[in-house]
């Protein structure tokens, strides 16, 4: 476990992870605005094609548009600590978490993705995981073969880190994924391509808390 002092469970409920700036950084912010503002309780920036510079300023301008939130970046660690961001999600390819725990300030959110057993090892450090693809998606080219409900499970229980759920993840199935222990969902197009991201969050929370959970 890391000793990030300010890192509350309860905020990996439901992840809005942006998809692209085709309207713009303010129509992005809009979105995550209204987002946020349906029940999503993290944001994470995540836009592979854009340069840090870029980055820099859309990070800034979602902690403006949504200060009630965590916002983490994703990968890109020099732009989490350039905007004031309150953490950093990264993959298998970047730094691992024990490494950033080293260098980083203890309040700052780790999160670290797993999709196999050999990933594992790599969560050391994290705050929490983000495990999947849970079930098919096209929102990440690079997500890999769904692994399913139990798998999830199975590598949650491997971590010991709170693990959230991402990868397809929908209204129809975010209860089942609460259901099995998941801490949380993190979703992409299930928000951010949704015409009405806030009444999409607000759908996605109460199929969550029908799960019981």
């Amino acid at each position: 476990m890391s000793s990030g002092a300010r890192f509350d469970p309860a905020s990996l409920r439901l992840i809005a992870i942006t998809d692209s700036l085709r309207d713009g950084i303010e129509g992005l912010t809009a979105r995550a605005q209204s987002a946020v503002a349906g029940g999503a309780t993290m944001l994470q920036l995540r836009l592979k094609d854009e340069t840090p510079r870029t980055l820099v300023e859309v990070a800034r301008a979602l902690r403006v548009a949504a200060p009630t939130v965590p916002l983490l970046v994703n990968d890109r660690v020099d732009v989490a600590m350039a905007a004031g961001a309150q953490g950093v999600h990264v993959g298998v390819d970047d730094l691992s978490p024990a490494s950033l725990r080293k260098v980083l300030p203890s309040e700052i959110v780790i999160g670290a993705s797993v999709g196999t057993d050999s990933e594992v090892s790599r969560a050391i450090g994290a705050d929490y995981v983000g495990i999947g693809p849970v079930f098919g998606t096209g929102s990440k080219s690079d997500a890999g073969v769904a692994i399913g409900i139990p798998r999830f499970v199975e590598l949650a229980r491997l971590c010991g880190l709170p693990a959230v759920a991402i990868g397809g993840v929908s209204v129809e199935n975010a209860g089942a994924v609460m259901a099995s222990g998941a801490s949380g969902i993190a979703v992409i197009s299930a928000l951010f391509a949704s015409a009405d991201p806030s009444r999409a969050a607000r759908d996605l929370r109460s199929a969550q808390d029908a799960s019981g959970r």
